[in-house]
């Protein structure tokens, strides 16, 4: 497509969130809702519309080449994705699930679940900085290092008896025989064959055309009757054209123009990156001069009118103030005084009187209003400021002279003109404050210890409490050594080339239909890889998203063995171009022994997770680190060891740091609930797939090891005796009967579903019991127990109320 086409798709994204906006920051707020599922109702819609803005926005952010647009469209797009994650957030609170089902919402927008599907931006990947370009460069070479390095296995010669050396002999030998004995057979049956072939006379030649031409015949009928009815299911829609099937040709010259626009956009920002340079220096050359002169005159004129009218000269205001900046607003010299001395006095009586405030709003909302709000967002002023930049500046602009989409240098001017007046300013500050004191001295001279006391009242607010600085273990090592030993000691891994999408499944759809019959369905993996996309991907690949959005510092992955935890693991890794550390106690048992040991490893991983960031922290089999009883074959390996020390280094985590730890479980119930819900604010349960997840998966995955889907292989069978089998299993049976020779041979005989029923058979499924087990566990949950009480008829919000009351009956 052309670059009007994205500039219109753009306009039509920034049409639909403008009416969003205006809806979300209305003069009136809406009333407070009592009825939950209309609240949520209303939560739902906005969500979905966000979404559909969000994938607009991230096919013209990946294909607009005009360096300007894209930073505006990024910004627009981080606001977007984080208001995206807020609503989903809220959508939890109020729910009281992970999942949700929106059938009707759908229905009504007129959309399908694909329209649902949260879109990775490909800018997470393709805009990697250099320094995350030669990490992973960085961790390629140590990796091939310890290959070359590591000292081969010694061949290992096994001491072999006479005997068993002569069986050896005697079975090859016998071997060799029965195949000279077989091709001997063979050639006499040929022989044998001539001889009576030639031995028939007339009769037997005209009974062998006869059986030919009958085989030929019924050979060609079956092969028309096979094309028409082809044909008729092609002509009903009930089949796919096999032109269709192959990329045509606009097909592959989009991807090659899409190819190209990617080099344009490399090209285009390079430009525009050497323009700033050029034309910074530019206006301070020219007119730095002209804007200095006009801030000090008019700084002098204000140092005037403050003397005519109050009779001293004024205090100049403090650099954290905004400096000269606040004499050139458009206000008299009297209230800019007023402004100044109201600032100290707000100064010197914030901090006692913010508290009791704070208790005294709370307490009024509290009684005045009842009932459910949405919460305020970090995101509505951002994207406000974006719909007003797209407004004022792109909407109506005319583009008719830039045809290529070059940057344009009078937006470039403007830009950097205000912060070259910044830069100026700071310097006219320092200047204006010694001619301001010069002054005071030569005509007031009997006012100038006012300047003293301001000092110490600045030392003064400074004084308070310090924040207590982290211990730097390894304040002397150099980053690249301590990525080095982590690497060596296997802390640090390389993820595997995973896509999120490459996580198969259907969406749920008798999710609205089972919760309307008061049954709780059991999400798809379709649920799952979306929930992933949102607590996961989008806030380690955005910066933005990560600060402002809820902060989410664990989450733990629970469910069987198989359904593709670790695939989830590699897959965000990949996605957002993140650092996998490995914290397993698998993989940390022996190492860093001791408490000074295991401090080390902690400080290491963080420090080199928050300088390397984004960077995830993988913990396989979490459970044992909270276990309830150590099994005894595994008390040498210590599983509890970082039970009391990582929690403590979750702490540290802020805002600003894009690190996220991930533990993913399969045996939860060994767990002790409590200390394991206190480590991961977030659970996400993953189930063993529903129908339509089997059907993808067995389709796609056969497809993936090069096999063909034709009519003899029932898919629809195959998905409906492998109920309870893992993604895992599916993939295990599939290697094991989907061989290199059985590839070779599915051109005289395709692949059918009894083939794989054999393996299927011999592998344990995840019975129901556990999953109910599971679901059991899951319940015991802090989101799990509020759900259960919203279902019973109570509020999850009045728990701690109940709480309070059960306690007090208890005393009595």
């Amino acid at each position: 497509m052309s670059q009007r086409t994205y500039n219109e798709m753009w306009a039509g994204a920034q049409l639909e969130l403008s009416q969003l906006l205006i809806e979300e920051l209305s003069a009136e707020p809406p009333r407070p809702e009592k009825d939950r599922v209309v609240f949520f109702q209303r939560l739902a819609v906005l969500y979905v519309r966000y979404i559909q803005i969000f994938r607009q926005l991230e096919k013209v952010y990946d294909q607009v080449v005009h360096p300007q647009k894209r930073r505006v469209i990024r910004a627009i797009l981080d606001g977007v994705m984080g208001r995206v994650v807020e609503l989903k957030n809220e959508m939890v609170e109020k729910e009281f699930s992970e999942y949700h089902y929106m059938d009707d919402v759908l229905h009504d927008l007129k959309l399908t679940p694909r329209d649902l599907e949260i879109p990775i931006p490909r800018y997470f990947s393709s805009e990697l900085n250099k320094e995350l370009q030669e990490q992973k460069m960085m961790l390629a070479d140590i990796l091939k290092m310890m290959e070359v390095t590591g000292s081969p296995e010694p061949l290992v010669t096994k001491d072999m008896s006479q005997e068993e050396a002569i069986k050896i002999i005697q079975v090859m030998e016998r071997a060799r025989q029965g195949r000279l004995r077989a091709k001997l057979n063979e050639e006499s049956w040929n022989m044998n064959r001539m001889y009576r072939i030639k031995g028939s006379g007339k009769v037997g030649t005209e009974l062998a055309a006869l059986c030919i031409q009958k085989v030929w015949r019924g050979y060609v009928q079956r092969k028309r009757t096979k094309i028409a009815r082809d044909e008729e299911m092609i002509f009903l829609g009930m089949a796919v054209d096999p032109k269709h099937q192959v990329p045509c040709p606009a097909e592959i010259t989009a991807q090659a123009i899409e190819a190209c626009t990617w080099i344009k956009q490399e090209e285009h920002e390079e430009d525009y990156q050497k323009s700033i340079v050029t034309l910074t220096n530019q206006l301070r050359n020219v007119e730095g001069h002209d804007m200095s002169k006009t801030m000090k005159d008019q700084i002098r004129q204000w140092f005037i009118e403050c003397r005519d009218a109050t009779g001293s000269f004024p205090d100049y205001p403090d650099e954290e103030d905004g400096g000269s900046a606040l004499i050139f607003a458009v206000k008299s010299p009297q209230q800019l005084i007023e402004e100044i001395a109201a600032k100290e006095e707000e100064d010197t009586n914030n901090k006692p009187k913010g508290k009791e405030e704070k208790k005294e709003k709370g307490n009024d909302v509290e009684e005045e209003e009842a009932g459910l709000m949405m919460l305020p967002s970090a995101f509505l002023s951002d994207l406000e400021v974006g719909s007003k930049t797209f407004v004022d500046f792109w909407k109506t602009r005319n583009e008719s002279k830039n045809f290529n989409q070059r940057h344009e240098i009078e937006l470039i001017k403007e830009e950097k003109r205000k912060i070259i007046e910044e830069e100026i300013r700071k310097q006219v500050d320092e200047q204006m404050r010694q001619e301001l004191a010069e002054w005071k001295l030569t005509v007031d001279k009997d006012k100038g210890g006012k300047t003293k006391g301001n000092a110490k009242k600045k030392k003064g607010s400074k004084s308070g409490k310090k924040k207590k600085k982290e211990k730097d273990l390894t304040a002397d090592r150099a980053l690249e050594s301590l990525f080095q030993e982590l690497v060596e000691q296997g802390l640090l891994k390389k993820a595997n080339n995973v896509r999120l999408q490459d996580y198969l499944g259907d969406y749920s759809y008798l999710g609205t239909t089972l919760r309307q019959n008061d049954i709780e369905p059991m999400p798809s993996l379709a649920d799952v890889r979306q929930v992933v996309s949102l607590y996961a991907v989008l806030p380690l690949g955005s910066q933005v998203v990560h600060e402002k959005a809820p902060l989410i510092k664990a989450i733990l992955l629970a469910g069987p063995a198989g359904v593709g935890k670790k695939m989830l693991v590699h897959a965000i890794c990949h996605e957002t171009g993140a650092n996998l550390f490995d914290l397993s106690p698998l993989t940390t048992a022996g190492k860093y022994p001791g408490k000074s040991g295991l401090a080390m490893m902690l400080h290491m991983v963080f420090k080199v997770a928050r300088l390397l960031q984004p960077s995830v922290i993988w913990i396989e089999d979490a459970e044992k680190m909270f276990y309830k009883k150590v099994p005894k074959e595994e008390k040498e390996l210590d599983p509890k060891r970082l039970k009391k020390d990582l929690p403590k280094s979750l702490k540290m985590i802020k805002g600003e740091d894009r690190v996220l730890i991930i533990g993913t479980t399969k045996d939860p119930l060994s767990a002790d609930i409590k200390s394991l819900c206190k480590m991961y604010s977030k659970i996400i349960l993953i189930p063993r797939p529903d129908y339509g997840s089997r059907y993808i998966l067995w389709k796609e995955l056969i497809e993936k090891r090069s096999g063909e889907v034709t009519k003899a292989l029932d898919l629809s069978c195959l998905a409906k005796i492998s109920d309870g089998y893992t993604p895992g299993h599916m993939v295990q049976v599939i290697q094991s009967v989907v061989t290199k020779d059985r590839i070779l041979k599915q051109a005289t005989r395709p692949l059918t579903a009894d083939e794989f029923v054999g393996p299927l058979a011999k592998i344990d499924p995840v019975f129901q019991e556990e999953e109910e087990a599971l679901k059991s566990w899951y319940a015991k949950t802090p989101l799990g127990k509020k759900r259960i009480k919203a279902a019973t008829g109570k509020d999850g919000e009045e728990a701690p109320v109940k709480g309070k009351d059960a306690k007090k009956k208890g005393k009595k």
